[in-house]
């Protein structure tokens, strides 16, 4: 038995192609999907032909998935035939430092998950224990797929401390970029009753967020040198509290770090290029008391809270779900991000 998947192959090549239906081993299971949704991650995978954690070529791809568990292997007790599942993309091993310490996204042995772009998923024993959450009664398989980069902006969130500086009411919080993350980001902020600014270029990804809840937008130009503007858009001039760089664009971070108040935070979210620098004004840091974190990827405990959040009907990610594609189309759905004609899109098979 067969099936069709999205085969990455190389630097921008992917290819369709019949594989093997995988038959579950023990503790497994087999999922069907239902949707999936492409992700900047995944442009990334394709624009360079690979990842050095993630996955290796040639492989099939995609991560953010959502669908109905079709075959249980031996011994799976938890899930039965049918159930409507998230399946994360990583796994923690539970047992080393960094997992006892509550920080299973810096696991020594983080397990990842690659194929949702067909119409199988073989979902292995660790990822069935530890990482696989059945989905709401009520939450659509679509909007279900965004689980994955919602748990990682609900670990943004709890990166960012803002118990820190909410003892005088909602926190002024700027968001540097309108793509899927940084729209996630304002919508769980403002979900949480927090003043948010969205910075990005594009009119149209600024709409949305004002849908989703931003209190302000402020349409920026390309290459840095936007920090000036940002912090005059705040209530009294002086800079948010909070930074979130959703762009892993240097400039951004440069931007990011300007635009605090001084005891203020910056979260670097968007993950640059390997080999990037930025230069850093010690002396700002230093007498300015600013935080400045590198935050990555998402825990399963804040999996949990995302399918909770996108549960909410008043929570509307739905507004990221640009299109539609089948399997074959997945090539063509992420050039559509590259050039911005699309936030997300979902990948069906029809």
């Amino acid at each position: 038995m067969t099936m069709r998947g999205a085969v990455l192959v190389g630097v921008e090549k992917i290819e369709i192609q019949d594989v093997a239906v995988p038959t579950p081993g023990p503790g497994e299971i087999l999922l069907g999907v239902e949707a999936a949704t492409t992700c900047g991650t995944d442009v990334k995978v394709f624009r360079r032909g690979g990842h050095p954690r993630m996955l290796k070529v040639p492989t099939l791809f995609g991560h953010e998935v959502s669908g109905r568990v079709a075959v249980l292997g031996p011994g799976v007790e938890n899930f039965s035939e049918g159930d409507a599942v998230v399946v994360a993309n990583s796994a923690p091993c539970l047992q080393c430092e960094p997992c006892k310490m509550g920080r299973e996204n810096l696991c020594e042995d983080l397990h990842y998950i690659n194929g949702a772009f067909a119409e199988y998923l073989l979902v292995p024993k660790r990822f069935v224990e530890r990482n696989t959450h059945a989905i709401p009664m009520g939450l659509t398989f679509e909007k279900a797929a965004l689980t994955e980069p919602l748990g990682c902006v609900l670990h943004g969130i709890d990166a960012c401390d803002l118990h820190r500086y909410d003892s005088q009411g909602p926190v002024e919080i700027v968001v540097f970029g309108g793509g899927p993350i940084g729209l996630l980001f304002v919508g769980a902020l403002a979900e949480d009753g927090h003043r948010v600014i969205l910075a990005d270029p594009n009119p149209n990804r600024l709409s949305i967020g004002k849908q989703l809840g931003a209190a302000e937008t402020i349409e920026i130009v390309r290459g840095g040198g936007q920090a000036e503007r940002v912090r005059a858009a705040t209530k009294d001039q002086k800079g948010a509290w909070v930074a979130i760089d959703s762009t892993g664009v240097q400039e951004v971070w440069s931007d990011a770090i300007d635009s605090v108040r001084p005891g203020g935070l910056v979260n670097l979210f968007g993950g640059c290029a390997p080999g990037t620098s930025i230069e850093l004004d010690t002396h700002l840091v230093h007498y300015s008391e600013l935080t400045i974190k590198g935050v990555y990827h998402h825990r399963p405990e804040t999996i949990k809270r995302a399918l909770a959040l996108l549960s909410n009907p008043n929570f509307k990610a739905e507004l990221l779900l640009s299109a539609e594609r089948p399997i074959e189309e997945v090539e063509d759905a992420l050039r559509s991000m590259i050039s911005k004609e699309a936030l997300k899109v979902v990948i069906k098979n029809r």
